[in-house]
């Protein structure tokens, strides 16, 4: 397979992490990049080897230089996705964008319709698709292991310092600044869900909100910050007791720990902490996004789905019951238990997913398999290698913003057909 060659807007972690496999398999090449931070930026140049006159401070700078490889990352926040997807479609790039699509249905619209008049390959980093153990229960699914598909029950745990890391005192913490929990957190999910069912469902209803992380559950004695308050080390949600135990395992320096400071000492830590967002008191941010939700789907043969997102457990892979006519399928992102209703015998079936469930760990093998696979539609020139397009993930994307609307508006909403 030949190289590709790769420009890359934004540096942050989700960047980061997909140029570095591309780079260690040997399958591309960053040439170019765009970063504002410029500690990021600085440390992204001498990483990946970038010459000075290739590195930029913004995506719009990296773009004005025309088209200088075969395809882009994006991965720069939330909100500035539509506008470099567009921009690089229009000069030929094949895109792989981070998750969420776009903030809004008309960004992911229009990025959907770049990609189709500039006949492009664009992947939304949907990479749950990707992993060894939904490549097994699809396989399952697909061969009528369990007969007909009527209903799903699905566990997103986000995890309790999760939850209070990106959600609370990180950069998806407001509806506003980034976006609802469902497509920032969950859209992963309701497009994998979708992607088992084979198809959108018609109809969609949730209910969620913001229980915890308020003013009114702090503790009696809670300070502002973590570093100055009298009940620290009773807190679930101790930002010290977080990011100080970062400091002794290497496999958490790059996350969460390197966004909160690039010091890995106890010093630097405290002194971030001390000053930065990351020390807040949990109950005492600006934070906004649920901390707990579910959404109900129905689709048009009867099947159901249950899908619950809950920052109140340990984090880890998510849970998932599939229930057939003639077999029930029960998975926890590693191992499939399925029951045959036929032969009344239950086996354990092991995907032998390599990684952990976190973004730090490549979300059980999905980040690898994700890159793996567009590098290779890229060098081939065949996008039937990618397990979804921009309308696929543009139709996912449209089940979020209907469970949200269902959400806000107490109402169960009817989707469009296809």
């Amino acid at each position: 397979m030949a190289e590709v060659t790769l420009v890359l807007a934004g540096a942050g972690l989700r960047g980061q992490g997909y140029a570095r496999h591309a780079v260690a398999e040997g399958t591309g090449r960053v040439v170019a990049l765009a970063e504002p931070d410029p500690g990021r930026r600085a440390a992204a140049a001498r990483e990946f080897a970038v010459p000075p006159d290739r590195v930029y401070g913004d995506w719009s700078e990296l773009a004005a230089a025309g088209r200088l490889a075969d395809a882009a990352i994006v991965a720069t926040q939330d909100r500035q996705h539509r506008e470099p997807a567009v921009a690089f479609a229009d000069l030929g790039y094949h895109v792989l964008l981070e998750k969420p699509m776009a903030t809004t249905d008309a960004e992911a619209a229009e990025i959907a319709a770049a990609a189709e008049r500039n006949g492009i390959m664009l992947a939304v980093c949907h990479v749950l698709r990707y992993t060894p153990y939904t490549r097994l229960l699809k396989q399952l699914l697909d061969d009528g292991a369990i007969g007909r598909l009527v209903s799903v029950q699905h566990l997103e745990p986000v995890g309790w310092w999760h939850q209070a890391h990106s959600f609370v005192r990180g950069n998806w913490r407001r509806s506003d600044t980034s976006a609802p929990m469902l497509l920032t957190k969950s859209c992963h999910d309701l497009d994998w869900l979708m992607y088992l069912f084979g198809r959108a469902p018609r109809r969609v209803s949730s209910f969620g909100s913001l229980t915890h992380f308020r003013p009114e559950s702090a503790p009696e004695g809670a300070g502002g910050r973590c570093t100055d308050c009298a009940v620290e080390s009773t807190c679930p949600y101790s930002a010290k007791r977080l990011y100080l135990d970062c400091l002794a395992d290497p496999e958490q320096h790059f996350w969460p720990l390197s966004a909160v400071t690039t010091e890995r000492t106890e010093e630097g830590v405290l002194a971030a902490l001390r000053t930065g967002p990351y020390g807040r008191c949990v109950y005492a941010c600006d934070n906004d996004v649920v901390d707990h939700q579910v959404v109900a789907m129905e689709f048009d043969d009867g099947a159901t789905c249950a899908f619950t997102m809950s920052a109140f457990t340990p984090m880890g892979h998510r849970r998932t019951r599939l229930l057939g006519t003639h077999g029930y399928l029960d998975g926890d992102g590693v191992t499939v238990t399925r029951t045959d209703f036929r032969t009344g015998t239950e086996s354990v079936l092991d995907s032998r997913a390599g990684a952990g469930p976190s973004a730090a760990d490549g979300h059980g093998g999905g980040d690898e398999g994700l890159v793996d696979a567009f590098l290779a539609a890229v060098s081939t020139g065949d996008p039937a290698l990618l397990k979804s397009d921009a309308a696929t993930s543009l139709a996912s994307h449209r089940i979020v913003w209907a469970a949200e609307r269902a959400r806000t508006t107490g109402t169960v909403v009817t989707l469009p057909d296809a």
